[in-house]
């Protein structure tokens, strides 16, 4: 019996491990980062082992330092959650050779699928060994890992070289394992994928399907099971699974991926470990995958025949990060993370915790089950509306108009539903009477009247930047309280105001963070009365979209160079993902202030590209 399990992970999988080991009553052991020091993970575990350093390869990528982690901590298991060492067969051994038991696949397994390519061929396909211009469009994709980094499609064959160099350095900066391979790209397909678990004693499950064909960066956001309108492909996606997991003798939890398009299976991968999206399953099965896990690894045997498969769940991952603007991760203090009852959320995070930028941007997973699929859309995307999301920019409201999109709601989506919708799901409606419930919240408790009580008292009006456009709000104390043109003010106190608006009541709440204030779901920033010179900034200026490091800059790149309008000139890191940084214009680059290991933080004048005169 398992008495003791360190993960060798950190944020919602390390947390989401140790709430299953909790209720088995399994002792837990973190590892940390010096990022990650006062992380929810670290301080949920019954013990924790630094990890000196920050960056993954320093840390989270040394299985060398987990294991001794482990043995010092008195672990006697060891869970690798997902992503970092999860599919490397090296880190697996090493667990096994130290006398810890491995909670996942055996490592021959590991090594026949963890990488993308040994398990096309062995599912009977192959990579592009050379690629033309009647290939295109192309798919370049990291051997190890997953989670979408490392991955890039080609359109144009002047861009293959630079882009298996993008996805080369982005895989070994987030797996230790540079390998690269190309292959088709399937347009507008869906992504479907079969949960397997595997026992020591020969059976395996096929549990159910799932689609996670809503996508950013190759990344899943919103996944679902089952997926939704398959009819016979289902079966057909069971056996293709289970044919695979026992060709390599599969042992645990594991997934295999398809795309899905035109009514046929493309087999993508099978990655040997436990998926971001795997509660969806848990929910629609009424199981515990992380228990199971545990159960397998004891040497425990799996019913003959899997449970029966129930209603419908949805899962949306909530991110820090700005989907109107390329998607870029944000950082700061997350202030409050609730939602309603009934929903179940996994988060790596509490109220007040700082988000870094040295690993990815998930701050949750909230995830819905209910009879039917409808009703499932109904009760997330409800429940994501409602949710309290205090602190940096997350992609809500994007999560909850994908839910109510149209083609998402009729069960046609595909992996390019974003590249199609990006634009209408991210046009920023904010409410028109935000600023002014603020500013009546902020004016609660003040003096009603000047010294001449006989005399009106004067309008007041405070400023507000909301969705990155300043607003005004206008109110003024009366003797029968608080009053705005056009609108009757029910009731405003610091944290509640309620307006009548043409007849009908709204209620709004109030929170204040310093400068930043959230009314119901709309973030405001209180601007000063008379406000400061802005900074100037000379035209073409670029500046840092977030904080992160400058990993490389275009080669031969020097101030007085001619640039194109597009044209990259250098790469920013942040959260695990490349950002690129292009000439706004064409013209000539007349500053270069980045450089190669550059930290810098949001607003850093990185270069200035002049453009050129008109002719």
């Amino acid at each position: 019996m398992i008495s003791s399990i360190l993960v060798a992970n950190r944020g919602e999988i390390a947390c989401r491990v140790f709430r299953t080991c909790g209720e088995l009553g399994i002792r837990t052991v973190a590892v940390y980062s010096d990022a990650d020091e006062n992380a929810l993970h670290t301080r949920v575990a019954d013990a924790a082992v630094r990890l000196p350093g920050a960056a993954p390869a320093e840390t989270y990528l040394r299985g060398d330092l987990i294991v001794k982690a482990a043995l010092s901590a008195g672990a006697d298991a060891v869970h690798p959650g997902y992503g970092f060492l999860s599919e490397n067969a090296g880190f697996a051994r090493a667990v096994l050779d130290a006398g810890l038991v491995w909670i996942g696949p055996p490592p021959e397994a590991i090594e026949a699928m963890a990488s993308k390519t040994r398990a096309k061929k062995l599912m009977g396909l192959a990579p592009l060994e050379t690629v033309t211009a009647d290939d295109l469009p192309v798919l370049v994709k990291a051997a190890a890992g997953g989670g979408g980094r490392g991955m890039r499609v080609v359109r144009e064959l002047a861009d293959l070289d630079a882009e298996l160099t993008a996805a080369r350095a982005e895989a070994l900066s987030a797996f230790g394992d540079g390998e690269v391979f190309v292959e088709p790209y399937v347009e507008g397909g869906r992504h479907v994928e079969v949960q397997i678990l595997a026992d020591t004693h020969g059976t395996v499950w096929a549990l159910g399907t799932r689609d996670c064909s809503l996508q950013r960066r190759h990344q899943k956001v919103i996944e679902e099971a089952p997926a939704p309108g398959l009819g016979d492909l289902t079966e057909t996606l069971h056996d293709l699974s289970v044919r695979a997991a026992r060709a390599v003798d599969y042992v645990g939890a594991g997934t295999v991926e398809f795309l899905v398009a035109d009514g046929k299976a493309h087999f993508l991968e099978m990655n040997t470990r436990l998926q971001v999206e795997h509660p969806v399953t848990e929910a629609v099965f009424g199981i515990d995958l992380v228990a199971l896990q545990i159960r397998v690894a004891e040497g425990e045997p799996l019913d003959n025949d899997p449970p029966r498969a129930r209603g419908h769940a949805i899962e949306a991952r909530l991110y820090a990060e700005d989907p109107a603007h390329a998607w870029a991760p944000q950082t700061g203090t997350l202030h409050r993370l609730t939602v309603p009852d009934g929903i179940r959320l996994d988060t790596g995070y509490t109220d007040g915790d700082p988000i870094g930028i040295h690993y990815d941007p998930m701050l949750a997973k909230a995830v819905a089950h209910a009879p039917t699929r409808a009703q499932a859309l109904r009760k997330l995307s409800t429940a994501l509306e409602r949710a309290e999301i205090h602190g940096p920019v997350t992609n809500r409201e994007l999560l909850v108009r994908s839910l109510r999109h149209p083609e998402f709601a009729g069960a046609r989506m595909g992996t390019g539903f974003y590249d199609r919708h990006l634009p209408e799901l991210t046009t920023v409606l904010p409410d028109p009477y935000a600023p002014l419930a603020a500013a009546l919240a902020d004016a609660h408790g003040r003096s009603r009247f000047g010294g001449w009580r006989n005399l009106p008292a004067q309008p007041q009006t405070k400023r507000y930047l909301m969705a990155g456009t300043e607003h005004e709000a206008h109110y003024r104390h009366t003797r029968e309280g608080l009053t705005a043109d056009g609108v009757r003010v029910v009731h405003a106190d610091a944290r509640r105001v309620v307006l009548e608006v043409a007849g009908v009541r709204r209620k709004f709440d109030v929170t204040q963070y310093d400068d930043q204030i959230f009314v119901n779901a709309t973030a405001l920033t209180a601007l000063p009365r008379f406000p400061d010179p802005a900074t100037h900034h000379a035209p073409g200026s670029l500046l840092a979209p977030m904080p992160g490091t400058v990993v490389r800059v275009s080669e031969g790149l020097t101030a007085g160079a001619a640039v194109r309008a597009g044209e990259p000139l250098l790469w920013l890191e942040a959260m695990k993902m490349e950002h690129k940084i292009s000439a706004p214009t064409t013209g000539t680059l007349t500053a270069l202030h980045a450089t190669p290991g550059q930290q810098v933080e949001v607003g850093t004048l990185l270069a200035v590209v002049q453009e050129d005169a008109p002719l």
